[in-house]
């Protein structure tokens, strides 16, 4: 089934974003390899593509895991966690019904 990760950033995230990514970039590379990842990126903090020093509110993952369980540990392993940058995620289940 699909679950929707939705993070969100500790105010002021960008550096702890920048140090961490190459390691929340793996994982997420990992789940595309296994054709599991929907989709998955951050939500701007401004209106813009590229926020430059605004940085990032939140992230959104959406990816088939065996239940809520396996989503939520997955979720909970993040290394944007350790690395101070996630400040609430909620895990949910999630029914894609277009495109």
């Amino acid at each position: 089934m699909l679950y929707a990760i939705i993070s969100e950033d500790v105010t002021n995230s960008l550096n702890q974003r920048k140090q961490a990514r190459p390691a929340h970039l793996e994982r997420l590379n990992a789940l595309q390899q296994q054709g599991r990842l929907v989709l998955a990126g951050p939500h701007p903090a401004i209106d813009s593509n590229d926020p430059g020093e605004a940085g990032f509110s939140g992230s959104l993952v959406v990816a088939e895991f065996t239940d809520l369980s396996a989503a939520q540990s997955w979720a909970d392993s993040d290394p944007y966690i350790e690395a101070g940058v996630y400040a609430n995620i909620v895990v949910k289940p999630f029914k894609k019904v277009l495109p």
